[in-house]
Order: C-alpha cells, then sequence, then structure tokens
C-alpha cells in the first residue's frame, strides 16, 4: 500500500496555465476560423467574446461549472478578472470553495491517475478528481475556516455574495491568497455569486457553524441572489453571457431576464452568448440545452450566440487566450458591481416600474 506523501508529492503540484505568456494563440485561433466542426466553432465564440468587450454599455457575466481550479484553470481566470475581461461571476461553490478558496489557504491539487485503488484512496483520506488528489484532511480544514468566518459574523441572513466577500476579507486580513479568484474578485469590485451555496465546503462549514451557534447563526439566502443578481441585469441592461459547463450557474444567470419581466421592468434579452460545454443536448438536460433553445424562454437573443462542444481544459487556454491577447479589454474599465450593490437605493424600482 503506498503512503499518503507518495500519492500527494510536491513535484505531482497541478500547475495552472498562464494565458499572457503565448500570444501566438490569437493566431492559432484565428486559422481555425478556416477550419471546421468545434475548431471553426470555437473562433467564432472568440469572435463574440471579443464583441462583447468592445461593446462599452455591455456588462460580461461569466458562468462556471465543472472541476475547473482542480485542473489548473485557475489562473486563466484570475487573469480575467484583473484584465477586465469578466463583470460578475456565477459560480458553483465547488469551484470557488473546495478548490479556489482551498488553494487561497495554502492547500493544492496534484496531478494522480484515474486508474488508482479508490479504497485505498478512502483509507488515506485522498479525494479523487477523475485523475486529480485532494487531501480530505485539507479540505476539512476548508470547512472549519468557513465556521470561523461564519461565527465572526453578526447573525443574520447573507447572500452568497455577501459571505464570499466576508471570505476575501479573511485573505486579505492574513495576506493569503493574492492569485485566488475570491480575493482577486473582491479587490476588483466583481460579485461572485453562488446560488446553490451549499453544495460544496461552504455547506459543511455552515452546518458546523449553525450547531455551535443555536439560533442565532448566520443563514445564506438564495432568493437573495436571485434579487441581487436581477436588479443588476436592470441596472447593467446590455449583458453578455460567456458560460463553461452548464448547471445551477448557467440557469440562474438566464433567468434574470424573466425575473426582471415578473417585476414589471422590461429588459432586453442577453445579447450576446457563449457556452463550453460536453453535455448533450438531445437527453433535454440543462448543460446541454443550446442557447438557441434559451432564446425560445426569452433569456438569450439568437443573434450573437455560439455553443462550443468541447472539454474545458482544452478549449479555454484557446478561448480566454485569444481573447486576451486581441486586447479588447484594454478600453475597458471595471464596472465595480460590487460597489452598487453594497447600496440600498440600487434595489429601488422607478415608481412607473413598480409591481
Amino acid at each position: 500500500m503506498n503512503t499518503k506523501a507518495e500519492y500527494l508529492r510536491p513535484e505531482a503540484v497541478v500547475e495552472h496555465v498562464d494565458i499572457t505568456r503565448y500570444p501566438e494563440i490569437a493566431d492559432l485561433v484565428a486559422a481555425m476560423g478556416r477550419m471546421s466542426f468545434q475548431a471553426r466553432n470555437l473562433h467564432r465564440a472568440v469572435e463574440i467574446y471579443d464583441a462583447m468587450l468592445s461593446d462599452p454599455d455591455c456588462t460580461v457575466i461569466l458562468c462556471l461549472a465543472g472541476s475547473l481550479v482542480s485542473a489548473g484553470l485557475r489562473r486563466i481566470i484570475v487573469e480575467a478578472i484583473r484584465s477586465r475581461m469578466v463583470d460578475v461571476v456565477v459560480s458553483t461553490g465547488a469551484i470557488l470553495v473546495d478548490q479556489d478558496f482551498f488553494e487561497a489557504l495554502g492547500f493544492r491539487h496534484y496531478q494522480g491517475s484515474p486508474r488508482a485503488d479508490d479504497e485505498q484512496l478512502r483509507q488515506l483520506m485522498i479525494d479523487r478528481i477523475y485523475d486529480t488528489y485532494i487531501d480530505e484532511e485539507e479540505l476539512r480544514v476548508c470547512d472549519h475556516t468557513i465556521a470561523e468566518i461564519a461565527d465572526s459574523l453578526e447573525p443574520g441572513v447573507y447572500s452568497s455574495r455577501e459571505f464570499l466577500a466576508a471570505m476575501a476579507r479573511y485573505l486579505q486580513q492574513r495576506g493569503l491568497g493574492e492569485d485566488s479568484i475570491v480575493r482577486t474578485a473582491y479587490e476588483c469590485g466583481v460579485p461572485l455569486f453562488v446560488p446553490a451555496f451549499s453544495d460544496c465546503s461552504a455547506g459543511f462549514g455552515l452546518v458546523l457553524h449553525q450547531y455551535r451557534a443555536g439560533a442565532r447563526h448566520v443563514a445564506i439566502d438564495s432568493v437573495k441572489d436571485f434579487r441581487e443578481l436581477t436588479f443588476l441585469k436592470i441596472h447593467a441592461r446590455q449583458t453578455g453571457l460567456v458560460m463553461v459547463g452548464g448547471g445551477v450557474p448557467k440557469n440562474f444567470a438566464q433567468d434574470i431576464v424573466v425575473a426582471a419581466e415578473v417585476l414589471g421592468v422590461e429588459v432586453p434579452m442577453h445579447a450576446y452568448a457563449i457556452q463550453v460545454t460536453v453535455a448533450d443536448e438531445r437527453d433535454g438536460g440543462l448543460s446541454g440545452s443550446t442557447l438557441r433553445e434559451a432564446s425560445s424562454w426569452g433569456k438569450v437573443s439568437a443573434q450573437r450566440e455560439q455553443m462550443v462542444f468541447a472539454e474545458a481544459t482544452l478549449a479555454l487556454p484557446l478561448l480566454f487566450g485569444a481573447v486576451y491577447h486581441r486586447g479588447s479589454w484594454r478600453q475597458r474599465t471595471q464596472r465595480r458591481w460590487a460597489e452598487a450593490l453594497e447600496k440600498p437605493e440600487f434595489f429601488t424600482l422607478p415608481v412607473a416600474q413598480a409591481v
């Protein structure tokens, strides 16, 4: 039986790809535009993403699902935030808590094998994500850190955005996670939303917190998340979606168009949308449903949309790398929506539109 140290070797640490180092990506993707199948779809997705960044009125919403940070994609997302290629993030909890915040605490993911002995891994408290390992004992530290953060807050109801901001401040105060998504987004004024916040390490930590705190505890309100992002859509109006994977983040971000209309406010559909996914549309599931299908629901315009059926670790370095080196982001200003969301008047509708 291998030891834990033999599985979690320092030389096997997952490294995050740096798109800023490869300017030739833009030329490669341009050449792919003269190919067929997913190569051409990816090129068109780059064109649409670049159009979002060139549109001075467009707010870009990045939706994240899947095991992205553990796979080595964290630096791409951080660079996109720093480079003003992203204005809002809607994510699964696993990406922002179990993976990003986990690494911000000083822990790492390790290259492994999908053919490993899973019973042996379980005995050693090593969790496997396909061909990647994570130390369960370190993940428990992440759980307890979330409980510690919740313990420090005033009892009450918070949106996931508010709680993630508290997590960022925790990192700041301890000099941790300078290259994390959670801290970088906070410092750049980019709000983070995790609509299914309990479905990750945060959930374990909050269970522990509520058990210890009793009736005066912190709770996360997913409807508050929905309301905050809906009002953001009302104020932004022109929006574009960049979606990696599907699931709850995809549906949550698309639904804010309909939610605004339920409030009696007419807003335009998402004007731009691209999605990178390996899910199939034929089973009727959400993750593989096409953006044209979303148009039938009044959520996404069919004029500038593109599905890319590709695995994220292959597609994202090309997609974000090409857009980064085109440089349209250099003309953008940070919208800093997180600061606007802190103002009570942000959530007041004009009298003519009040329901």
